[in-house]
């Protein structure tokens, strides 16, 4: 059977990794997964080391990355600068605790690169930050009930999760709602909610299920009319794909905005940053019953301060930016021109990450920057066939997310891109041949 025959030749050539998945299993419940998108059958690599654009497993096998540390690699793996504030700092302390010069430096980073950032606050991670900009915004409204959108994903927690209804999750405040301005308005004039959270650039890393641009400029004054508090999720979309965000590519400022992934150049942290007398409930001058309280271990430890003031010196003047968008550019491009050679239907879009879609079109594609038909349910469906093409891509040495997202860095090549249209080639020749996709050739 084709399928066996493909796994059978996957841990031929993966051994070692078996062996460390078979101990993982042992320990991590999520079938020797520490990350829900880190679960393959039979399993994934286990690597060794990273660097540019590329990555080890134990087992020696190369792999151009498009996983790209969950989006946080926007400078490749192993940069020099990186590397060397790294190295720097962890010599002198890795954590202080106490006040240094570093968060200084940094935040004033953030502050310069940021439309809206007049105030900042660090965190372990992203999801903190969007956890923390649900508590400023109900003290600053004195409302609860928070309003968010389909799909768009904001972390784990209760209240961050795509659809309320997931197991034991209790989020009675959240309304979730389509992308329809009418629909958001009739939601704010109740005027009560404390908060409309929106993913940077659509729902999925960045925008699998996109956000047009001029929906979004409608959003801030909408939110404002009705005393609503208008928080964007910029933990992806933050200094990806322009130095200020996404929303400095859409021209408008968030009165909360959250960062992560690139923020500390792939050492774990986040950030919020957003309007000062929204910030402002976290001064010590503020009434006790309007005073927000943040405490935290590892905001703004010296080791994530280093990387993250190394890593947005490099981004500031747009350069890896505009490398990472160019090479996905290519990739959209030479990949829908095999898509139609082949007469499978699917799509790439998007920017630095690129999307793809798996499908039947409503229309003929004309734009490599949207998905060809509006139905959620299309865009996010053909799991099945994305699994099964993310192991064949796998297998000829392209790592991707599930082959939902392909994520670009400023260190990809047009040989890397190349290479991966090739790869691409074969793995739907094989699917085609195994039938787990269909071609209208």
């Amino acid at each position: 059977m084709a399928v066996d025959r493909l796994v059978d030749e996957y841990k031929i050539t993966h051994p070692k990794s078996q062996e460390l998945h078979d101990r993982a299993a042992r320990i991590f419940a999520a079938d020797g997964a520490t990350a829900r998108i880190r679960i393959l059958n039979p399993y994934r690599p286990y690597i060794t080391h990273a660097k540019g654009s590329k990555k080890w497993d134990i087992d020696g096998n190369e792999y151009i990355d498009y996983v790209m540390g969950h989006g946080a690699m926007l400078l490749g793996h192993s940069h020099p600068a990186i590397v060397k504030a790294l190295q720097e700092q962890a010599a002198k302390g890795t954590h202080y605790g106490d006040n240094h010069e570093l968060e200084v430096a940094w935040a004033e980073l953030i502050q310069s690169m940021v439309p809206s950032a007049e105030r900042v606050e660090f965190f372990a991670c992203g999801q903190e930050a969007n956890l923390f900009a649900i508590k400023l915004a109900r003290i600053f409204t004195q409302r609860s009930k928070i309003l968010r959108f389909v799909e768009n994903f904001h972390g784990w927690a209760d209240e961050l999760v795509p659809t309320p209804i997931s197991p034991s999750v209790v989020a009675d405040a959240v309304k979730i709602i389509p992308y329809d301005l009418d629909r958001v308005e009739e939601e704010l004039a109740t005027k009560e909610y404390a908060i409309l959270m929106t993913e940077g650039g659509g729902a999925h890393m960045s925008g699998q299920i996109p956000l047009d641009f001029e929906f979004v400029r409608t959003l801030p004054g909408l939110a404002h009319k009705y005393g609503t508090v208008w928080f964007l999720d910029e933990v992806v979309t933050g200094f990806r794909d322009a130095p200020g965000g996404f929303q400095s590519i859409v021209g408008v400022k968030s009165d909360l905005t959250s960062l992560g992934k690139i923020v500390a150049g792939g050492i774990g942290a986040g950030a919020l940053v957003g309007r000062a007398d929204i910030m402002g409930l976290l001064s010590p001058e503020t009434p006790a019953n309007r005073r927000m309280i943040h405490t935290g271990t590892w905001n703004a430890n010296p080791l994530a301060s280093a990387t993250g003031i190394a890593a947005l010196k490099l981004c500031q003047d747009g350069k890896p930016q505009r490398k990472a968008n160019e090479m996905a550019a290519s990739l959209r491009k030479e990949g829908n021109q095999l898509f139609k050679e082949k007469g499978v239907d699917g799509w790439l879009y998007g920017r630095s990450i690129t999307h793809v879609y798996l499908g039947p079109f409503d229309c003929q594609p004309t734009d490599d920057t949207v998905p060809p038909t509006k139905d959620i349910s299309k865009i996010t469906g053909m799991g099945g066939a994305k699994t099964r093409l993310s192991h064949h891509l796998l297998h000829r040495g392209i790592s991707t997310m599930a082959a939902r997202h392909l994520i670009l860095s400023c260190m990809h090549t047009i040989k890397d891109v190349n290479k991966t249209v090739d790869a691409l080639a074969d793995s739907l020749d094989a699917m085609i041949e195994e039938g787990s996709i269909k071609s209208r050739s």
